[in-house]
């Protein structure tokens, strides 16, 4: 398979109290239910101490994708009081997260976590589009209340989506 091709997926694990979610290719609001779950899913496990997202085989990432991990933080910092952890090792990924404000709810660090081959796909959802649409939407409204330059970014797509019915 040409790595250039490589449809974004999303893996997931859980190993001695700490949950990981590895992005890998380019990642898209097709994989945003599944995302979803999985975060409603980790936090109705009550035994666990902290919670990675890998993005370092990430090619691309989607803001509908930002906003469900901006909610995974929040959630996070709202339950068990812990920050999550990013690691990221390409600049430009890197940046994309510090514009968006992610480095007052991550904490966003370099090293690549260890035991990759841990890790199991996210299974696939069926998603309608009005439960897509639901999706984007709380994902943008998330991002929106991290700082000012998303909410301006922003605006006009939660508008348009709020409008449609």
């Amino acid at each position: 398979m040409n790595p250039g091709m490589n449809p974004g997926r999303i893996q997931f694990a859980e190993q001695d109290g700490t949950f990981v979610l590895k992005f890998v290719g380019e990642v898209r609001l097709t994989l945003c239910s599944a995302l979803d779950s999985t975060i409603e899913k980790i936090f109705t496990a009550l035994n666990f101490s902290a919670i990675v997202i890998d993005l370092t085989e990430t090619r691309s990432i989607d803001s509908t994708t930002l906003g469900l991990l901006a909610k995974l933080s929040i959630l996070s910092r709202q339950k068990i009081g812990l920050l999550p952890t990013v690691v990221t090792t390409h600049p430009d990924i890197t940046r994309l997260l510090q514009s968006m404000g992610f480095d007052q709810v991550f904490n966003i660090v370099d090293t690549p976590i260890p035991c990759p081959e841990c890790l199991d796909d996210l299974p696939s959802q069926d998603q309608s589009e009005a439960v897509v649409r639901a999706k984007v939407l709380e994902a943008h409204r998330i991002l929106m209340d991290l700082n000012d330059s998303n909410r301006e970014a922003f605006h006009d797509l939660v508008n348009a989506l709020e409008h449609q019915r």
